[in-house]
């Protein structure tokens, strides 16, 4: 798992910081992602492209053989970054909820001490960004779905389709070549 340092301002006065390390959710689509990105700033090469799956490629790139992606490759990226964000999110909910609950089961009754009401302040902005992150992947599946032309089934949510599609055929462990 990786780390990132994430400043933190203080409500009350902003010229008070401070820094806390963050666990970053590994995301096993993240290869793959990068890969899409750079495809979207440059055109790939007919070898890179040959990586692909047969599906794959006919979904991402233009039929015209210039290696340039397509509105569905664009729709997959946003896909994918959403998806990621959902992951994180879950991840830092349930990071904050087990903090807290760890520091409420000793508190005195009465009155909450300000720790465990900023931790309470931390779960509740976890919670936001969660709803936040999973509106923006429902948001990204049916703009994907549409631009790819895929068929989603009767009586199955959009999110728990496209989150089975995607496991299914988005490569997994992707090390595109430098």
């Amino acid at each position: 798992m990786e780390s990132r340092l994430t400043r933190i301002v203080h409500a009350s006065d902003p010229t008070l910081t401070k820094y806390a390390m963050t666990t970053l959710q590994p995301f096993a689509q993240s290869g793959f992602l990068d890969y899409l990105e750079r495809l979207a700033d440059a055109p790939t090469s007919a070898t890179e492209a040959q990586r692909l799956s047969a599906p794959l490629t006919t979904l991402l790139l233009s039929a015209d053989g210039s290696g340039t992606p397509t509105r569905a490759a664009h729709e997959l990226i946003a896909l994918l970054r959403a998806r990621k964000a959902v992951l994180q999110a879950t991840f830092d909910t349930a990071l904050v909820a087990d903090e807290l609950r760890r520091y409420q089961k000793f508190s005195k009754p009465g009155q909450p001490s300000p720790h465990i009401v900023g931790l309470r302040q931390k779960q509740a902005a976890a919670r936001q960004a969660s709803n936040v992150a999973k509106q923006s992947f429902v948001r990204g599946a049916s703009a994907f779905v549409r631009e790819a032309g895929i068929d989603v089934p009767q009586r199955v949510a959009i999110e728990v389709f496209i989150e089975h599609w995607i496991d299914a055929n988005v490569p997994k462990d992707f090390a595109p070549t430098a």
